[in-house]
């Protein structure tokens, strides 16, 4: 053991294969005895433990058991995947949870469909001007400077495009938007397909 704990250190590739096959069985034991049954998580502390080891190597003493040396690694590696886990994504409101998302309906992919196809018959100029603007979420002055356009013709473009899209659109607006007088009075969704 002690030729394959100096072949780890030395960063030899077989002696890093056989240390990882030979111990990555009970690390994943200590991974699971913190973590829980989350296999993702236990394979990604395993994953962090032998890269947290293969990069400390130079402190390990190859006349000791490398096992206890390994295990406590794991062990401080998932309370750490445990802490980040369970750490809100922002200030000081709950975890994220996993929220149910509803497969679109047909009206609705017929719809998108429809934008879509209205957008694509655009001269590029407008379109891309729009997408910018509503997709990418660019202010006009955003969207001047990476075209190298001024800030008017952005406004005249974005304008243009979108009395085009009213107009091609006038299908799909509600009862009482359709009595609008401005065709270019429409709204539609960052998400475009």
């Amino acid at each position: 053991m002690e030729h394959l704990v100096a072949g780890f250190i030395a960063g030899d590739a077989d002696a890093v294969r056989a240390i990882y096959q030979r111990f990555a069985r009970p690390v994943a034991t200590v991974a699971r005895s913190v973590v829980g049954n989350d296999q993702t998580l236990i394979d990604d502390v395993v994953q962090q433990t032998f890269t947290k080891a293969w990069q400390a190597s130079h402190t390990i003493d190859p006349s000791r058991d490398l096992a206890p040396w390994l295990y406590a690694i794991a062990r401080r590696t998932a309370i750490d995947a445990v802490r980040y886990e369970r750490r809100p994504t922002r200030g000081d409101h709950a975890p994220e949870a996993d929220a149910p998302v509803g497969a679109p309906t047909m009206e609705q992919t017929w719809e998108a469909f429809q934008v879509r196809q209205a957008l694509d018959v655009l001269p590029d100029d407008e379109r891309t001007v729009l997408l910018l603007n509503h997709v990418g979420g660019l202010s006009h002055s955003e969207i001047a400077d990476r075209l190298g356009v001024p800030v008017g013709t952005v406004k005249s473009r974005s304008h243009r495009a979108l009395r085009r899209l009213g107009s091609s659109l006038q299908h799909l607006r509600s009862p009482a938007a359709a009595n609008r007088s401005d065709p270019a009075d429409v709204s539609f969704s960052r998400e475009v397909p």
